[in-house]
């Protein structure tokens, strides 16, 4: 039985470039997990083992590793930072008790540590602070500590100081204990005197070191009393006070370093074990019945009861299909019964690993506040639960937020088409942010995710692990047509080729109707001029033609057809006359019906410091969008807008290159609005070229 209060359950995260990755890596050779440190520059990183990271030098997907430090075991997941992937950071986040937030020393609060800073509060993470590459031209620890109090609306714990800057920074001097930790050149991140510190800092250190006392004890009473009449608290009892507002979200203890040069991860590391909660101290997860209504339960941390447990994470590799798992209550044992809550079906367990990155060491069992992977679940997702057959129960699911792009893609050949289907059906079970669709009218496969990069990487994922040569399309908008006119006409179908022939005659009005009313069929006929057995062939007839409009062959919405009249042949007469009669009587009318090409108008989200709102708002007009409102937030500005889906490819780029990548937008299809003039001769004109150069 292992003591749940010596287990940290922790994330890394941050904006792209900010060192996540290679603090991860100084984590490791610090705790004996790795030998040599691998480098993200030489695409050597531990935790970036697909191709794909190696390249580009960019964390994709969460990495898990487990390692020791001080007597305590560390579970951390290294997160990717680039917008594109937020998902893993979300979900990340969603099974973790603590997290370390990473800033880039010269580069401050980013636009994307924002984002998974607004996540981890919506988590209720706890997390500490580290600004990284101190040793950096530009770096200004001061800055950054300014800007985590002005953008993230949080209050950072400054803990250390540093000691020299950019060139010059050689270690930090360490608030409570008032020693200075002074690193040599080496790169060894053991190498490193405990001295007093630089005498030119020491009215700097006392001030903060004030700051820091004067925070803490508001947390306790009793200690702030005695602070106040002049007694210094002890310092356990400071660390003490320390750890229950940052447990509490209060404040985030802040420290510094340079994590490629090997400075300043031993205290990270302290912090992470004195002031991040274990699993026991973190709030428990609320309980759900098989309807998604709350039981009032909560899954609490404690090995002895039922089993609670949340996949967070898919991954497929040499090895087959692992389920990353992060276990709330109970045991997991190999061999044993587990029920998915989601499919209602039972699964059982094979092997249960602990991965490091992806090597991994085979485990019995496992327990509550563990996070291990299963090789081999056959139906199990991201967000389902996995719980004890005896006493089911839910976990409270993840919600992933809806791809905002889309691109067509084809296989080269018939080979590559069986691939291509089972390879996406396993890349959609890794990543809840990535859907397939085919295309009804076109027999396309249309792939849609999170960005650009995204897409790029799926496909490029496609290509070189699944071996599967793929032509990408442009991104095809699916317009319709309708009409404007209400037309009466009459048509006469005959045939005679000897024998019984065919005769059918019909007088009709075509009007438009009411938007979203789709087609309508009435028959006003008296007297039997057109028996009734034949209304249904009539009707047939049109819903049949609607599929190709007039214009350019985009299916006709939004009209009425009204059968007032006809005659009929008592011999020739038949069901399929009447068909044929209406599908011609179709063709020959519509077009004089003023018809009118319509296109997908999205309702669009768009998140941008206040800074960038003219910019935003402009580009959206000249997108031909309609700005519906706007509302300030904390950090950002909101503006509600409705555009054509035609103007909003490629958005996602122009956008971050008008707010400094720091904009964000959501999008989802609202409804058909008529297309201007002079964009439906374009598209008439383009869809007939089209179809011209296929035949």
């Amino acid at each position: 039985m292992t003591d749940l209060t010596k287990y940290r359950n922790i994330g890394i995260f941050a904006h792209v470039d900010a060192g996540k990755t290679t603090t991860t890596e100084r984590i490791l050779k610090l705790t004996g997990k790795i030998h040599k440190t691998g480098e993200v520059h030489d695409g050597e990183a531990t935790t970036d083992f697909m191709e794909q990271e190696q390249e580009r030098g960019i964390t994709i997907q969460s990495a898990a590793t487990s390692c020791e430090w001080n007597e305590h075991r560390l579970n951390i997941i290294d997160t990717p930072g680039h917008v594109d992937f937020t998902i893993e950071v979300y979900r990340s986040l969603k099974v973790l008790d603590g997290g370390i937030g990473v800033f880039c020393g010269s580069g401050g609060v980013e636009p994307q540590s924002e984002t998974n800073w607004r996540y981890a509060n919506e988590s209720e993470v706890a997390r500490v602070i580290f600004v990284n590459k101190l040793d950096r031209m530009g770096a200004d620890f001061y800055r950054v500590v300014k800007q985590v109090e002005d953008v993230l609306a949080a209050t950072p714990l400054v803990m250390v100081l540093p000691i020299g800057i950019e060139d010059d920074f050689t270690g930090v001097v360490d608030l409570l204990s008032r020693k200075a930790y002074i690193w040599d050149d080496s790169g060894d991140p053991a190498a490193y005197k405990v001295e007093e510190p630089p005498a030119d800092m020491a009215d700097k250190v006392e001030e903060w070191r004030e700051k820091l006392i004067e925070t803490a004890v508001e947390q306790d009473d009793d200690l702030l009393e005695k602070y106040l009449d002049g007694e210094e608290p002890s310092i356990e009892d400071l660390k003490s006070c320390i750890r229950k507002g940052t447990i509490g979200l209060d404040f985030f203890p802040t420290y510094c370093g340079s994590a490629f040069k090997n400075k300043g991860i031993q205290l990270v590391l302290d912090a992470s074990v004195d002031f991040l909660p274990n699993p026991t101290e973190v709030k428990p997860q609320p309980e759900v019945d098989l309807e998604g209504n709350e039981t009032g339960e909560m899954a609490v941390v404690d090995p002895d009861r039922p089993l609670r447990a949340l996949a967070f994470k898919i991954m497929d590799d040499r090895f087959g299909a692992l389920t990353f798992i992060r276990i709330y209550s109970g045991r997991l044992d190999k061999g044993m019964t587990v029920l998915n809550t989601f499919t209602g079906k039972t699964e059982r367990i094979g092997r249960i690993v602990e991965m490091h990155a992806d090597s991994r060491e085979e485990l019995d069992s496992a327990q509550a506040g563990d996070i291990v992977a299963v090789i081999g679940m056959k139906n199990v997702q991201t967000g389902h639960t996995l719980c004890d057959p005896k006493q089911p129960a839910t976990l409270e699911p993840m919600v992933f937020p809806d791809p905002v792009i889309s691109i067509a893609v084809s296989p080269n050949d018939k080979a590559a088409a069986e691939k291509m289907g089972i390879a996406l059906g396993k890349m959609i079970k890794e990543d809840p942010s990535f859907h397939m669709e085919t295309d009804e009218d076109s027999g396309e496969t249309i792939l849609k995710g999170m960005g650009e990069l995204h897409l790029d990487i799926k496909i490029d994922i496609l290509r070189r692990t699944h071996g599967i040569d793929v032509t990408v399309g442009k991104p095809q908008v699916a317009y319709r047509e309708t009409i404007t006119q209400r037309v009466e006409d009459v048509y006469t179908h005959k045939k005679q080729t000897g024998g019984s022939g065919q005769f059918a005659k019909i007088e009709y009005t075509i009007e438009p109707g009411e938007p979203g009313s789709g087609y309508e069929f009435e028959s006003v006929v008296t007297g039997g001029s057109v028996p009734r057995e034949f209304w249904p062939a009539v009707d047939k007839g049109f819903k049949k033609s609607m599929v190709r409009g007039v214009l350019a062959g985009f299916p006709c919405l939004d009209f009425k057809v009204t059968l007032t009249d006809g005659s009929y042949h008592p011999v020739d007469s038949s069901a399929v006359a009447y068909e044929l009669a209406s599908a011609a009587a179709y063709r020959q009318t519509m077009p004089n019906a003023g018809p009118q090409l319509m296109e997908p108008i999205m309702k669009v989200d768009v998140y941008t410091p206040e800074d960038h709102v003219g910019d935003v708002i402009g580009d959206l007009n000249r997108r031909r969008g309609m700005i519906k409102s706007q509302e300030a937030g904390a950090t950002s500005v909101q503006i509600k807008a409705e555009c054509p889906l035609s103007q909003m490819f490629g958005y996602i780029g122009d956008l971050r290159t008008m707010t400094s990548g720091r904009g964000q937008f959501s999008m989802e299809f609202l409804h058909y609005m008529p297309c201007p003039r002079n964009v439906a001769e374009e598209v008439i004109k383009e869809t007939k070229e089209r179809e011209m150069a296929k035949k």
